[in-house]
């Protein structure tokens, strides 16, 4: 049996710093967080929690890194609260590709993997930051290109994540042309800048999924989380 990691934490604001504690605790066995309930979280912070327990849970749980999750206050009883990649039929896999900036990292973009990569192996192509400030201004990202590849990269729906190399809204053309994906998949936020056109002109099947959280969750956007 393999030996276990016991991590016990509240986790309301996961960030890439949480996120390599996880990945060198799974280089030492199997990774179990126990999750700090909102009241325990509020007594350890002296603040309420930024993010509800079922939130901080599913993100948590998301993590490649972690094997599973248990509900701190049910310590020693170990009730699990798995996130696994969906099972996919035998044979030939998709390649899907999604592109964004992804710059503060939350339920809401775990969903949108989530539901990405139930079709295939997904791909996704983070925006570098001179194009970023391009588009967005700045004051954008607030978080570096490689942070928020390492953040997009610890989801375990994701195969891959990459930095996008070009500019414009199509700044992901020279990664999507290595990938040669069969879909793009874009939320209902993210269809515009001619990624429709640019999907017919290639011959990718395009992808509009609907914005909306995990069941029971809030719905997130980074830019209310930024504050600008």
């Amino acid at each position: 049996m393999e030996r276990q990691v016991i991590i016990s934490a509240g986790f309301d604001d996961l960030r890439a710093r949480d996120v390599r504690l996880l990945e060198s605790a799974s280089r030492l066995g199997e990774v179990v967080v126990y999750l700090w309930s909102d009241d325990r979280l509020r007594e350890q912070s002296g603040r309420a929690p930024k993010y509800p327990f079922a939130e901080r849970l599913y993100f948590v749980s998301a993590v490649r890194y972690v094997n599973r999750v248990v509900a701190a206050d049910d310590f020693p009883e170990v009730r699990v609260a798995p996130r696994t990649a969906p099972a996919l039929p035998p044979g030939p896999r998709k390649k899907i590709v999604v592109t964004g900036t992804f710059d503060w990292l939350h339920s809401g973009h775990v969903r949108f993997f989530e539901e990405a990569g139930a079709l295939g192996d997904l791909y996704v192509v983070v925006g570098h930051d001179a194009n970023i400030r391009l588009l967005k201004g700045e004051s954008h990202p607030l978080l570096p290109e490689e942070e928020r590849r390492y953040m997009v990269g610890s989801i375990k729906f994701v195969k891959q994540s990459l930095i996008s190399s070009g500019t414009g809204w199509l700044d992901a053309d020279p990664q999507i042309r290595s990938i040669k994906p069969h879909i793009y998949a874009v939320n209902e936020d993210g269809d515009r800048g001619g990624k429709r056109e640019y999907c017919q002109r290639h011959g990718i099947e395009y992808l509009v999924l609907r914005r909306q959280p995990a069941p029971g969750l809030p719905r997130r956007s980074s830019t209310d989380l930024r504050g600008f």
